[in-house]
């Protein structure tokens, strides 16, 4: 299960910087509109600190992390959706992301110039967000008269027409899909780009990172969605830094907890409702991501369609647990391991191996 996110953001936003940081690629980030023309596509592993411990306990060979993809197309200026600039070609790109991220820009640099003339992250904000509007209007405008006639012959797309004119409704009103309560999963085959969860990233330099007082009044902006402030042009660099300490020391300068690319991966992750096991063994530690709530059942079969099939039990540990104990045969000693059944929801961090008949 590929969590795939798209970068958005106007023109010389830090769009193509942060995605150079976030895969190690040197894409091409230039100070001019347009600079990317075919979408940029990296898959980055999600941070986490359990699968070295894991791969020690396992006598592991390799370490594999959850996955997040992202998507990066070029910067969307106003009247994108009427082919404006590169327009909706790249729209297309993103619409089958699980997720939008929104790159918006809030620092200031006389040399890198502003597709407005001015830096002002509500205004920004509110283009892309208008320009996805009106390319989810024209999505929904084409498909209701298909849909109309496909439910003349099949009544149960009636729930789906009904849908589609009351996001119709919602969009002309200005409204993006996901601020209503329409039953999104009627209108999943429209990859409307309005009904995905968003993410903003605000692009800082050092100075605003420090300043609470704009960081909140950019919160208030984009609330309820998640905010989060980075500097794109500092986390590229952190990124090249080979020594460890070197890097926990460039951020400790900063006043910054964790690198912002992971708190992305992250709060993505989170934003979806999604959460990870592990697996572990000579060959491999691994993170398999899987739904908040999702069954073992459920959890195996992200692994291969035959474990859910087949399945028999699943032997559970929590992490903590196991590293406590310090190996497997001293957490089964210690009764902390249990087999668990077809109707256990599984837990974050939970260490699992299944039993399966195929």
């Amino acid at each position: 299960m590929a969590l795939t996110i798209g970068i958005v953001g106007l023109p010389n936003a830090g769009k193509s910087t942060l995605f150079n940081a976030l895969t190690k690629n040197d894409v091409l980030a230039a100070n001019y509109p347009f600079a990317t023309i075919e979408p940029n596509v990296g898959v980055v592993g999600v941070p986490d600190e359990r699968l070295p411990r894991l791969a020690e306990l396992f006598e592991s060979a390799r370490v594999l992390p959850a996955t997040v993809e992202f998507v990066d197309i070029a910067g969307i200026v106003a009247g994108a959706s009427q082919g404006e600039g590169l327009g909706n070609k790249f729209l297309s790109h993103i619409r089958e992301s699980a997720a939008i991220c929104q790159v918006t820009r809030v620092f200031r640099d006389e040399d890198v110039t502003h597709v407005d003339g001015k830096v002002d992250p509500a205004s920004d904000i509110s283009t892309i967000q208008t320009e996805m509007i009106l390319a989810d209007l024209q999505t929904v405008e084409k498909a209701i008269p298909r849909l109309e006639k496909e439910a003349k012959g099949k009544k149960d797309l009636l729930p789906m027409v009904a849908a589609a004119k009351e996001a119709q409704e919602a969009l002309e009103a200005g409204t993006p899909v996901i601020a209503t309560d329409i039953d999104r999963a009627l209108l999943r085959e429209l990859s409307l780009l309005t009904a995905k969860p968003y993410l903003y990233v605000f692009n800082c330099d050092a100075d605003e990172l420090a300043d609470e007082d704009l960081k909140q009044r950019m919160r208030e902006l984009v609330a309820p969605a998640e905010a989060i402030f980075l500097d794109a042009k500092f986390e590229a660099e952190l990124v090249e830094l080979d020594d460890d300490e070197e890097a926990r020391e460039m951020l400790a300068e900063m006043g910054v907890d964790e690198p912002g690319l992971d708190q992305l991966a992250r709060v993505g992750f989170d934003t979806l409702g999604l959460q990870t096991y592990l697996t572990a063994g000579p060959k491999e530690s691994r993170a398999w991501t899987i739904r908040k709530g999702a069954t073992a059942p459920e959890a195996a079969g992200v692994i291969h369609t035959d474990f859910q099939k087949g399945f028999i039990k699943a032997e559970v540990i929590s992490f903590d647990d196991l590293v406590a104990a310090g190996s497997m045969l001293k957490a089964k000693e210690a009764g902390k391991v249990r087999m668990e059944g077809k109707d256990y929801v599984m837990q974050d961090g939970d260490v699992v191996e299944f039993r399966f008949n195929v």
